[in-house]
């Protein structure tokens, strides 16, 4: 039987890189074949797929910013890539992906399967700029374009905010394989007893209010300790944030962590008490996945994304964006509340099991790839 060969097109960063390597590594091989259009200095780490296979990769001008003659060089070259692979699918990850595979479609009979992870116009404040980056949104959903929404709230977003029918939408949350730690030990010196999140600062992740929620735990709980991951070279808040845990006199409560190995953060949070996100949008945050594979209670903002994998009172709280006080009850209770604590974790991994197993849920992406091939 002939393989249905799929295009994926993307830069292969954050929670993008980590989403399309889950589907090529869990994706059957002998019923899908894969190629990868993504940027010259994303990653370098090979694409391989389930037998451990490396994968065909292009390495084209696509970057996150917006560049005219480099996106424009990364359409024509994503072209004769197309024309010479001939893939019965492309799929498109993130705002640029998207944006590319779609416009190199036009040339071809083939559908475009886009998967935002999280739209591009929730990343600026209400606004122009927010308003034109919904108007290319919008536009765009019309050329070849089928919706593979990576949360229930993304998908909702797709069809109210940006127009696509719901004949045009499918959903298929992010998922992650089980995680089996071969030791729990750490590279970095860490108190006994902290709480930790996942995410650059950034508008999106909202460190700030983090770092205000902090300076009010630390009244009621002088040892407090929060370890932020993930504060890599794309950090556009990273020195307001310094400045803020200086002001505050909170170095001795904040750690931030460069850049590290995925399995190194892993063993970070299962050591944690319980992970917490002041996110302001997500598409579905792996951070969030793992920590509930991880059997983590959590305290996050009531956003997209946060709000379809926290459920109130049963894995974890929901607040509202910027009610530090809020926040800082609900950190101050699962701190001191070992029993509640004990339940939220029980229904983490219960949950993580039932809805976030991709070795369960890669049917659900195969089935979609097949019901739009040519």
């Amino acid at each position: 039987m002939k393989k249905i060969k799929i295009a994926h097109i993307l830069n292969s960063v954050g929670g993008v890189d980590v989403s399309l390597r889950l589907i090529l590594e869990n994706c059957n091989p002998n019923q899908f074949e894969h190629i990868i259009v993504h940027g010259q200095n994303d990653t370098k780490v090979n694409f391989v797929n389930k037998d451990h296979r490396k994968l065909i990769d292009y390495k084209l001008s696509i970057q996150r910013e917006i560049s005219p003659l480099n996106d424009f060089k990364a359409i024509y070259n994503t072209i004769k890539i197309l024309k010479a692979e001939n893939p019965d699918i492309i799929h498109a990850h993130s705002a640029k992906g998207g944006i590319i595979g779609r416009v190199a479609s036009i040339f071809f009979n083939t559908k475009v399967l886009h998967t935002p992870q999280a739209y591009s116009y929730l990343s600026s404040p209400k606004g122009l700029k927010r308003k034109i980056f919904l108007v290319i949104e919008k536009f765009f959903k019309n050329i070849n374009s089928i919706l593979v929404a990576s949360s229930p709230s993304e998908l909702n977003r797709g069809i109210n905010d940006v127009g696509y029918k719901r004949k045009n939408t499918n959903l298929f949350n992010n998922s992650i394989n089980p995680i089996e730690l071969d030791n729990d030990q750490i590279s970095i010196s860490l108190p006994s007893d902290f709480i930790c999140s996942v995410g650059r600062p950034s508008f999106q992740k909202n460190i700030e209010m983090m770092v205000e929620v902090i300076r009010e735990v630390k009244k009621v709980i002088p040892k407090i300790h929060l370890v932020i991951l993930g504060v890599g070279e794309y950090s556009p808040n990273k020195k307001n944030i310094e400045k803020l845990i200086n002001k505050y006199t909170l170095e001795q409560n904040i750690t931030l962590v460069p850049w590290i190995y995925r399995g190194e953060i892993f063993k970070i949070i299962k050591k944690s008490k319980f992970y917490i996100s002041t996110a302001r949008y997500e598409g579905l945050p792996y951070s969030i996945i793992e920590s509930l594979a991880l059997k983590k209670a959590c305290v996050v903002t009531n956003t997209d994304g946060n709000r379809d994998l926290v459920k109130n009172e049963i894995n974890g709280y929901v607040v509202e964006e910027n009610d530090i006080k809020t926040m800082a009850n609900r950190i101050f209770t699962l701190y001191n509340n070992d029993e509640k604590r004990k339940v939220f974790e029980h229904n983490a991994f219960e949950s993580f099991k039932s809805n976030y197993n991709i070795e369960n849920n890669i049917l659900n992406i195969e089935r979609i790839y097949r019901k739009y091939i040519n």
